[in-house]
């Protein structure tokens, strides 16, 4: 393969995921600019602040098929090889945190991994999910839990000799980033300030 071919699926993966579909869909269902409550931030948590369950339910569904859609695409035109798809799973990830349309002021990239994530490894979803779901039942909070479910990822896909190491490799950077981006949420926990589950918060993890 080429080396356009590289950037095209980088670009194309980046260009989905750039698609602001928490500030479109709150504007569009007449919530008003999205930016202006809450932490300001675009993701479905901070939708889900306007009072309106079905909008946000609907940037989740798009924050997640936007990093989702690219890599199915890639894969599909890489032949099953993933290397494309890797790219593209980037591209969509780094746009939805650093999206061109925003000036760089992006969500903090959870529904985008999930849906990269589905891309690759149904099974990956599964982890992802029990991960989540213990530590918030058990803990009550969100970021913590988002935290650790993209620590056990990689590791459970590092596990499988049926996934590609590019792709280990790929949610090995996500997660990082995954954790810079909470790196407000991190200091908070730390100093026993974080919301839980249900209370006001002032950031949200994805």
């Amino acid at each position: 393969m080429s080396l356009t071919i590289f950037i095209f699926a980088f670009l194309m993966g980046y260009l989905s995921g750039s698609i602001p579909f928490g500030l479109l869909v709150a504007k569009i269902g007449g919530a008003g600019d999205v930016r202006s409550i809450g932490s300001g931030n675009i993701g479905a948590t901070n939708v889900l602040r306007t009072g309106r369950k079905g909008l946000a339910l609907t940037t989740l569904l798009f924050d997640v098929m936007k990093g989702f859609v690219p890599v199915m695409t890639f894969l599909s035109l890489g032949g099953g090889e993933p290397t494309l798809a890797v790219l593209a799973g980037l591209g969509a990830f780094l746009g939805h945190l650093y999206p061109v349309w925003l000036k760089g002021k992006g969500g903090k990239g959870v529904a985008t991994y999930l849906g990269v994530l589905a891309g690759f490894s149904w099974w990956g979803v599964v982890v992802f999910a029990v991960v989540w779901l213990a530590t918030a039942y058990a803990s009550k909070y969100s970021s913590l839990a988002a935290l650790l479910a993209a620590v056990a990822v990689p590791i459970a896909l590092w596990s499988s000799p049926a996934i590609a190491p590019a792709v280990t490799g790929l949610f090995l950077v996500m997660s990082a980033l995954i954790f810079w981006r909470h790196r407000a949420n991190i200091d908070r926990l730390t100093n026993h300030r974080e919301p839980k589950i249900g209370a006001k918060k002032t950031d949200e993890p994805a």
